[in-house]
């Protein structure tokens, strides 16, 4: 296990098991008011496939909090559209960065994974718009579409910060940033009521004519009698994902 800090951003990562022709970097992160370290189980399980594997702490996770747990988990809860955008939007930018201090110390291939659970997958759809070096994304119980209609969580009223990130980072409302058609693998749950998955599939009707090149590249999984909840299932789904779509 390695740790480094890119100016105020914590990584960790695992060196994938045996020998590699190409050293593919996939970066998985954590749900809301998780860390990076609670995801070592899924790094360990891709270093075992063979990649490069990498988490880092969201803005405001980890070791990045600027509050108690309890208080960040009120605070976002009470206004999801004021806190949680920005939060999602600042992340999927980190990306770019640590993606940038990989390539230049890790010598990762150019191509690379982004996935997550939840607020993780959020994060890394965005990303996938935001940097074309981004080839495969897996989403768990996650959404494109921020505003989250139909969700039970009281959504909050956002301010203009939280305009500006979701003007900024939304990936519904900017399909033409897919273009360069990264593989997207959205894992929901059929009975999730707090991240629906109609958001994904909205998204990936949105974006049929995009990938009608490539339609195995776009694939939403409706996973029967499940709420919001990461199944085994899902992430061996994601494990396929990655191994197909960043293959040498």
């Amino acid at each position: 296990m390695h740790t480094a800090q890119v100016g105020d951003i914590p990584l960790l990562w695992l060196e994938p098991a045996g020998v590699q022709s190409s050293r593919h970097l996939v970066i998985w992160l954590t749900g809301f008011s998780g860390d990076k370290d609670s995801m070592l189980p899924y790094l360990e399980d891709l270093a075992q496939a063979g990649f490069v594997a990498l988490s880092f702490d969201p803005l405001q996770h980890g070791d990045r909090r600027i509050e108690t747990l309890e208080q960040l988990r009120e605070r976002v809860r009470h206004n999801i559209r004021r806190w949680f955008w920005p939060i999602l939007y600042q992340t999927a930018c980190d990306v770019s960065t640590v993606l940038d201090w990989c390539t230049d110390h890790l010598q990762v291939a150019p191509a690379c994974g982004v996935g997550g659970i939840s607020m993780g997958g959020d994060i890394a759809v965005a990303a996938a718009g935001l940097d074309p070096r981004i080839a495969a994304v897996s989403a768990g119980i996650a959404t494109p579409d921020w505003m989250r209609p139909g969700s039970f969580e009281p959504p909050g009223r956002p301010d203009n910060r939280a305009w500006v990130a979701y003007n900024a980072g939304n990936p519904l409302t900017h399909p033409e940033r897919y273009r360069h058609c990264p593989a997207l693998d959205f894992e929901c749950g059929a009975e999730d009521q707090q991240v629906p998955a109609d958001g994904a599939t909205r998204f990936a009707a949105l974006l049929a004519d995009t990938y009608a090149p490539t339609p195995e590249g776009l694939q939403v999984r409706l996973h029967p009698d499940i709420a919001h909840q990461y199944t085994d299932d899902m992430w061996r789904n994601a494990l396929v994902w990655f191994q197909t779509f960043l293959a040498d």
